[in-house]
């Protein structure tokens, strides 16, 4: 069977790598509440909601206009991804699980997800993450199993990582091991146990007890 595993370990990125990672992130939220804006102007006017292949559509006329073709510095499957998330979103909005998709605000939740592409070198204690290159992390456990994604996300003043896995487990539950030992309850016999034993009922063994005892002998 299949099992899902996160590993998070706190990022050592350098100077130019903490650009590029507020960048990117700063994309992500601007792609994610521009898509956003964009459902709730074709609801208001009437027109069909957009997947999320429409939506990719409509990130592709972004980057190529003069005032939004710095989308185009950060990698497309993050941005891709922030869409998808949005499509998550409505998706869960549309079946009752969760509200209306919020825009989202800048220092709250900031990052961005590699939805393939990068290595590990855990001998090294670094990752490889796409368009920023090798960075080192402090490795304080092993990762196990094959990466299926990977997030970035800012927690105050550092970065952190969440390498997602995915491996193979057993299914089976292994039994507890020792002996085993049948009970046959009865009357005469409390409990005979399948090795021969048995157990008399309390009531029994108060009855062989004496019922009157042996006067003081005489001084």
């Amino acid at each position: 069977m299949k099992r899902l595993q996160a590993f998070r370990f706190e990022l050592r990125p350098n100077f130019e790598q903490q650009r590029s990672m507020r960048r990117f992130a700063g994309a992500c939220r601007f792609v994610y509440n521009k898509a956003l804006s964009l459902q709730q102007t074709r609801h208001a006017e009437g027109a069909k909601h957009l997947s999320y292949a429409g939506m990719c559509a409509a990130l592709m006329e972004w980057k190529a206009q003069p005032e939004t073709d710095w989308l185009r510095e950060t990698h497309s499957q993050v941005l891709q991804q922030s869409l998808k998330n949005l499509d998550h979103a409505y998706v869960n909005f549309f079946a009752r699980r969760a509200g209306f998709p919020r825009f989202k605000r800048r220092g709250r939740h900031d990052g961005f997800r590699y939805p393939q592409g990068c290595k590990l070198e855990q001998h090294s204690d670094r990752i490889y993450l796409p368009r920023l290159g090798w960075c080192r992390y402090r490795n304080s456990r092993v990762v196990s199993g094959e990466i299926k994604n990977v997030t970035v996300s800012l927690s105050g003043a550092a970065w952190f990582v969440s390498i997602q896995t995915e491996r193979e487990v057993a299914d089976t539950v292994p039994l507890p091991g020792g002996a085993v030992v049948g009970i046959d309850l009865g009357i005469a016999r409390f409990a005979t146990m399948s090795d021969g034993h048995h157990v008399e009922p309390r009531w029994a063994r108060r009855r062989s007890r004496p019922t009157c005892w042996p006067s003081r002998p005489p001084r």
